[in-house]
């Protein structure tokens, strides 16, 4: 250890190393006394003489007590006493004490206080440092080395030297606490400046006493390793503390924010479950409270917002419910991570109410299933009665109008006024029909593909319906051609029933009359044919009022064609076919079908004709003869 030069009041010159470590020591000994609220002392060398200062530092950095001991010394045996009762704790703590006795603190020996104090020091304060597997010394130069790297201006290789700029205790300050000062903006020139700022920022802001002045570093040849590495070593306990500090405040954080993490985890299960179980409850009490009716298309309406309630809803609440289950073990690991109690949920959310709930749902949901089955077969039931009911009625009408056709006698008038009245009894079975296949279409719609209460078809009774009509307007035709025709006893039946075939060939939609060219193809048939211009003057004098020739005009015309009377049309349509159309005929014209008896006769009364030199001009004739 460096010597140095004494005052004559026995205190060491305040440029030496002695003058140094003696304010620094003291002050890092105040610094813990004033921790218990403990006075300062002046000078440790000479205040640690009675035993008494001494034991209570070493009570409060060893957190342990010493004993009795002589609070009051006045004597020297009590003050040997108390000093041996501490140099016996220090020894007790593994702690070597070299060449060093209770004597020689009570004679104020400055030398061998301070060794002992650093020694102490050491011990309590800096022995408990690691870095990197260094400890005490070469590990807190380590974490200096290390937590200043970064800066450019600064080199730590000792605790003497380079800490002579104050850039080093900057550094260390704003590597931990950048908003304290700004390392950047400092003047590197200014090592007073900046070892002030470092100090003053230290003991202001962190606690940090201020166990050196700023001439013990910067004026010194060689600042004192042992002060220095003193100082230093509050920064190190500072920033740990700091870092202990905000690692206790991130897991204490983290804490928080598990317990927070869980409690809302808690709250989002609870609510979940509080809802499920309340839509499940609303699901049932609508299905107790729906009417449900035996009428297929409510019932099969039911059936299938169930089925969609199986395929949406349910299926919506499974998931769900699993999510739940899947909730609450994460909420139970989360809480056996963290040692915390297991988590019971509030009545009535818990496990077991949702798993009764569930239980009932699936009850109540087979008791719907089955009152809404029950439902559809009631109505598929009274579905095929209405069914069989209005095909067996339609059957039965049209049975009766059969069997009153074919039971038919008597006049002719009376026989078409019974058919008229069957005609009229069949034409309301359209619409039985029509409702009959709504009513196939609605069986259909329930999967009724066989009939139980009858035997009829639609398509059964429809064709059934149409022969019946078809037969009655056949009849009903008849009977009036027969009424027509009658009274014409001057055709042979023969002729009739040529002329009535005949009608009934060229009536192609059967409606009891001929278009025009439909009465044109009859009349060739027969063997009347006309030219175009003959054709429909004769069909404009004989059609009706519907655009048509109806049966009995037919039989009357064909009547007057072939019977042999002398009207004037008659005689006037011969004289034209005989004359080729021509408005007179001449004597060859009359050769081809008459005789010379008769065409010598005509001859006589027919004048001759202004149009042809051999003509004769019958429509003169004719006139003169029927005015």
């Amino acid at each position: 250890m460096p010597g140095g030069n004494m005052r004559a009041n026995g205190r060491p010159a305040n440029n030496s190393w002695e003058a140094v470590q003696s304010k620094t020591f003291t002050k890092w000994v105040n610094a813990r006394l004033g921790e218990h609220s403990l006075g300062p002392l002046d000078d440790i060398c000479t205040d640690f003489s009675d035993g008494t200062a001494l034991i209570q530092l070493l009570e409060i950095i060893g957190d342990a007590s010493l004993g009795r001991f002589n609070r009051s010394p006045r004597m020297r045996i009590q003050k040997v006493e108390n000093v041996n009762l501490a140099l016996d704790f220090i020894r007790g703590r593994k702690i070597n004490l070299t060449n060093i006795g209770a004597e020689d603190i009570v004679d104020a020996n400055r030398k061998l206080i301070l060794g002992m104090i650093w020694i102490i020091i050491l011990r309590f304060t800096i022995e408990d440092i690691s870095e990197e597997g260094l400890s005490a010394m070469d590990g807190l130069l380590l974490w200096c080395q290390r937590k200043t790297a970064p800066y450019d201006d600064v080199r730590v290789r000792d605790f003497s030297y380079s800490w002579q700029d104050g850039l080093a205790f900057c550094a260390l300050i704003h590597r931990h606490r950048p908003d304290l000062l700004d390392y950047y903006a400092l003047d590197k020139r200014d090592a007073r400046g900046n070892m002030e700022l470092a100090f003053d920022v230290a003991e202001r802001c962190l606690g940090i006493p201020r166990l050196l002045d700023v001439e013990d570093v910067c004026d010194a040849a060689k600042p004192d390793e042992r002060s220095v590495m003193t100082y230093v070593a509050q920064y190190f306990h500072a920033f740990s503390s700091l870092s202990k500090a905000e690692t206790a405040g991130r897991r204490l954080g983290k804490f928080a924010d598990v317990v927070q993490t869980v409690f809302d985890m808690q709250h989002d299960y609870e609510d979940r479950v509080a809802r499920l179980l309340a839509a499940i409850r609303a699901q049932q009490d609508t299905w107790t409270h729906t009417k449900l009716e035996s009428v297929y298309a409510k019932a099969r309406a039911m059936s299938d917002e169930f089925n969609e309630y199986k395929a949406s809803t349910k299926r919506t609440w499974t998931h769900e419910k699993i999510e739940l289950d899947t909730l609450l073990g994460d909420i139970q690991i989360k809480r056996v991570t963290y040692n915390l109690a297991p988590f019971v949920p509030r009545a009535g959310l818990a496990p077991r109410d949702l798993e009764a709930a569930w239980i009932e749902l699936a009850a109540a949901e087979v008791r719907h299933r089955k009152a809404i089955n029950h439902h559809i077969r009631q109505s598929r039931d009274a579905l095929q009665r209405r069914y069989g009911s209005e095909a067996n009625s339609i059957q039965s009408v049209l049975n009766n109008i059969a069997h009153a056709l074919s039971a038919l006698s008597g006049e002719l008038d009376t026989q078409l006024a019974t058919v008229t009245s069957l005609i009229a009894r069949a034409r309301p079975l359209g619409p039985a029909l029509s409702r009959l296949s709504s009513l196939e279409r609605m069986c259909s719609d329930a999967n009724i593909d066989e009939h139980d209460y009858t035997v009829y078809s639609v398509s059964d009774l429809e064709y059934d319906a149409e022969m019946t009509m078809k037969a009655l307007e056949k009849k009903a035709r008849f009977i009036e051609n027969q009424s027509a025709v009658r009274n014409m006893t001057n055709l042979t039946p023969a002729q009739l029933e040529e002329f009535e075939a005949t009608f009934r060939y060229f009536d192609r939609d059967s409606r009891n009359a001929l278009s025009d060219a439909e009465f044109r193809a009859a009349l060739d048939s027969l063997g009347h044919s006309f030219s175009d211009d003959e054709f429909l003057m004769l069909y404009d004098q004989l059609v009706c009022g519907d655009d048509a020739i109806s049966f009995e005009v037919y039989i009357r015309f064909l009547v007057e064609l072939t019977e042999d009377q002398t009207t004037p049309e008659q005689v006037l349509q011969s004289f034209r076919v005989i004359a080729n159309n021509k408005p007179f005929v001449t004597k060859e014209d009359l050769r081809l079908d008459l005789s010379p008896k008769s065409i010598e006769s005509l001859l006589r009364e027919i004048p001759k004709s202004d149009l042809d030199k051999n003509g004769y001009d019958y429509l003169a004739y004719l006139r003169n003869v029927f005015q």
